[in-house]
């Protein structure tokens, strides 16, 4: 779990301060070793700190909290993330909107995108497949948090599964070329600062017809 959080937290972390966003953690947690699906965990997370990261400006805050909470089911944890910002926020008007699909709240006197984009749906779709629960609560011009409480299933301390270890000689990556295809500006700028740092010469194509 630590090391799960680790990664996200150093995903985000430069790219954060170059925006002049103080990004903090904190984890409270007992069990450190359990049973998860990190594919599923890591959508759920990076859609809320790339909509952090996007929503707050230069100057704000993003606070991620992971606490182990009490669970009824023996031989489980309850987890429970809180990811806080200090951006635009939504209204509450918006609130009960932000989880269907294509939902997005408009600032008509700037006339800029506000709320947590299009990621929303789908990431409360996986929490749903993990047995979980998704929160949020948000105030224009103040910020928004989202609270996410996940079961997992404790496990050894003396078992540590991991995939296969692959050793990449990234000398063979030099001067080669990608292109890339995102419509995402952040995405985008995530995929290309981890392709440009083990060498790749990388064109980005915002859509298929450019």
């Amino acid at each position: 779990t630590k090391s799960f959080n680790d990664t996200l937290f150093y995903v985000f972390h430069e790219m954060m301060a170059a925006k002049n966003i103080e990004f903090t953690r904190e984890i409270d947690v007992q069990h450190i070793n359990v049973y998860c699906d990190p594919t599923k965990l890591r959508e759920v997370f990076l859609n809320i700190l790339s909509n952090a990261y996007k929503y707050t400006n230069a100057g704000g805050k993003v606070h991620m909290a992971l606490r182990e909470i009490p669970c009824d089911r023996a031989g489980w944890v309850l987890y429970e993330t809180t990811i806080s910002d200090t951006g635009m926020g939504m209204s509450e008007e918006f609130l009960p909107q932000i989880f269907d699909e294509f939902s997005r709240e408009n600032n008509t006197t700037a006339n800029k995108i506000e709320g947590t984009g299009l990621g929303m749906p789908i990431v409360k779709r996986l929490v749903e497949l993990m047995d979980g629960t998704i929160r949020v609560k948000s105030k224009k011009g103040i910020g928004t948090t989202f609270v996410v409480t996940l079961p997992h299933r404790i496990a050894d301390e003396q078992v540590e599964v991991l995939p296969p270890h692959v050793e990449a000689d990234e000398s063979l990556f030099e001067g080669k070329r990608i292109l890339l295809a995102e419509d995402n500006d952040l995405n985008a700028e995530i995929a290309q600062e981890i392709l440009t740092s083990v060498g790749f010469l990388v064109e980005r194509a915002e859509d298929g017809i450019v």
